[in-house]
């Protein structure tokens, strides 16, 4: 769903804006981006780290919009350890200011999903979170203030997050990574710009909530089946 409205954002953008776009002007601008990774890659690093930190950490909107863009700017090994530990540090944050400062604000909002939670957490365990971060059932922002609220540890609550949340991450860094330079839209055809790869990467990102969604079936079918 997500990459259906980027698409369909960019499609809208091109047909109303062509007229007064110059194409010339955001390759400039990518230019420039990317001397400052060149010229200062740790400053930036440090920069782009944290803007994913707070972007998740407030709970705002754009996180897959933003691990695209970090795919294509930093390319998948660095961009994947990034926005790895970003996305959790940012979660985590968002979590302990639940627990410690919105306590009440959120029992009054969302009381009734809480007791749901602790329920799944009795009977399931960090599992329950772990199926929740590869199987976003209740968006991430509302997981992370809502888990706040549980008995759940910080440190269980970080290394399952981190587990969790990682092949949603590589999935849209692959993507992201697959992305061509704007300089090269420029100087070729759209059969050069659409190759095997960024295609795959699309498909796969399409496809990969349902079959998340497949994978913990058969895995809560096998538990249930060795505790028989």
């Amino acid at each position: 769903m997500t990459v259906f409205c980027i698409l369909i954002l960019i499609c809208f953008s091109w047909f109303y804006f062509r007229s007064n776009l110059q194409i010339t002007e955001f390759v400039e601008r990518e230019s420039e981006l990317r001397g400052y990774l060149e010229h200062s890659p740790y400053l930036t690093h440090v920069i782009v780290f944290l803007i994913y930190v707070i972007a998740t950490g407030l709970s705002l909107p754009g996180a897959a919009v933003l691990s695209l863009f970090i795919g294509w700017y930093l390319g998948f090994s660095r961009g994947l350890i990034l926005v790895s530990f970003a996305s959790t540090s940012g979660a985590t944050l968002a979590f302990l200011s639940s627990r410690y400062l919105l306590r009440q604000k959120i029992l009054d909002q969302y009381g009734d999903k809480i007791s749901k939670i602790n329920q799944h957490l009795d009977r399931d365990g960090a599992f329950y979170l772990f199926s929740l971060r590869l199987i976003p059932a209740i968006p991430f922002f509302l997981i992370n203030l809502l888990m706040g609220l549980t008995p759940i540890s910080v440190r269980t609550y970080w290394w399952v997050s981190q587990i969790g949340m990682l092949p949603g991450t590589a999935a849209y860094i692959y993507a992201g990574s697959n992305l061509p330079d704007l300089s090269s839209i420029t100087n070729s055809h759209a059969s050069a710009i659409l190759t095997p790869q960024l295609i795959a990467a699309f498909i796969f990102l399409g496809a990969f909530p349902w079959m998340a969604k497949l994978a913990m079936k058969f895995f809560r079918r096998t538990n249930d089946s060795d505790a028989i």
